[in-house]
């Protein structure tokens, strides 16, 4: 029997009933959806023949980044990511200031999905489709998280088997080899922005951090489970783009409207695309299930310190998940995914998730040796990395994401205003 104790043995504390395989399986539902089914297309318009060199650069921030969330989760066990992280090692300002970007910035991520979700499973009534997929899975996810973590684990499977499939038949296929195009050429601020777009997908691995009042054994198993679910990633990652562009060819590619259909059609296997489409259909749903359950940590964690209505920081007494928490991000979700276009919703998430590990960067900078720290050159890299991804991004993306951190900092400095009624209350851990 599993073991479920609850986190620090404190009343209202969530159960520790993860394992590594879990955290990992959870990690990969995360990662293994947008990027992989929507995002090579728009980051093959941006980088066109260099889409694999952008891969390579969103792998090595994102594995910094890993890098440095996984030496911070394991010194701080808790619900959160670089929220917490923020708080302990810059001040209150900054792990605010990164909770918010990840709230605002994986809400906008949530949607994405639900619409990626709609727009494969019924594209004629796409916004109802993603609304209806949102409360689905804020239902298992009130359930608990070691059901949702079966549920990801079968997603994993599926979806690994799909693209397998694809990769068969780009390589066995008896398709025609696509004619050299006269596409864009390789510039560097093309492959940062193809980059940009590819690291929204590879960003999953924060699921892992977030949960980290809810895995067995945190300092052993999170420093574990990161890399792992990455390393998996970024080589199902590109095997697929590979093939993807030895099919199709830079232009075929970048035109593309669903990209691994055509590649198993342009291989002559045309009968893998009902497959195809319906691996989309539950990648994206692995992606919503992980991100669901990753907000709704990071809103307790803000709510415990009264930066969020303090009624959201409530652990249902027989589930113990958040569940307030994720009924609220739920309904937000679906009320966006209805009414929101999928293209601005991304552009806006991938701008604040690099800020959010940005800040990730800076805290792990501050480890002592004793505490887990990173070599030097890992958070630099990360940190910089980020910014330059950031700012690499569509200037619509970049202005929207930056008044937004604007107004996270108003919402802030209005609570810390002398006689207001929503200044946080002490540290729960203190």
């Amino acid at each position: 029997m599993v073991s479920e104790t609850s986190a620090a043995g404190e009343p209202g504390g969530l159960r520790r009933s993860l394992g590594l395989t879990d955290a990992v399986v959870i990690g990969l539902g995360a990662m293994l959806g947008a990027g992989i089914f929507a995002a090579l297309a728009p980051a093959a318009r941006a980088a066109g023949p260099g889409l694999l060199l952008g891969l390579a650069v969103a792998a090595v921030v994102a594995y910094c980044n890993a890098t440095s969330s996984a030496r911070l989760a394991a010194r701080y066990p808790a619900s959160g990511g670089t929220y917490v992280y923020g708080r302990e090692r810059l001040g209150e300002f900054w792990g605010y200031l990164a909770g918010w970007c990840f709230v605002v910035g994986k809400t906008a991520s949530c949607a994405a999905m639900a619409l990626t979700v709609g727009a494969y499973a019924w594209p004629e009534y796409a916004h109802a489709v993603a609304a209806g997929a949102v409360v689905a899975l804020t239902a298992v996810n009130y359930r608990g998280v070691q059901k949702s973590a079966l549920v990801t684990r079968v997603i994993v499977a599926i979806v690994l088997a799909v693209l397998a499939a694809v990769v068969v038949a780009a390589g066995f296929g008896d398709g025609p080899a696509p004619e050299p195009g006269s596409g864009p050429e390789i510039s560097a601020g093309g492959v940062l922005q193809a980059a940009g777009l590819l690291f929204f997908a590879f960003a999953g691995y924060a699921r892992i951090a977030t949960l980290g009042e809810e895995v067995r054994d945190p300092a052993r198993t999170i420093p574990r489970a990161i890399p792992l679910a990455l390393g998996i990633t970024v080589v199902v990652y590109a095997l697929v783009a590979a093939a993807a562009l030895r099919t199709l060819g830079p232009d075929g590619l970048a035109t593309a409207t669903a990209p691994l259909s055509d590649v198993v059609e342009a291989a002559g296997a045309g009968w893998l695309v009902p497959m195809v489409r319906v691996g989309a259909v539950v990648a994206a749903l692995g992606s919503l299930l992980a991100l669901i359950l990753g907000v709704s940590r990071t809103t307790l964690a803000m709510a415990r310190d009264r930066h969020l209505p303090h009624a959201l920081a409530a652990v249902h007494p027989r589930f113990a998940v958040p569940h307030r928490a994720e009924l609220a991000v739920g309904a937000v979700v679906a009320i966006t995914a209805a009414t929101v276009d999928i293209t601005a919703a991304i552009g806006f998430s991938s701008f604040g998730v690099l800020v959010y590990y940005a800040i990730a960067n800076v805290c792990a900078w501050t480890l002592a040796p004793s505490e887990g720290r990173p070599r030097r050159l890992i958070p630099v890299v990360g940190g910089t990395g980020c910014l330059l991804l950031a700012f690499g991004l569509p200037a619509q993306s970049v202005v929207t994401g930056t008044l937004v951190l604007a107004l996270g900092a108003l919402v802030y400095a209005a609570h810390r205003r002398p006689g207001s009624t929503g200044t946080p209350g002490p540290d729960p851990g203190s």
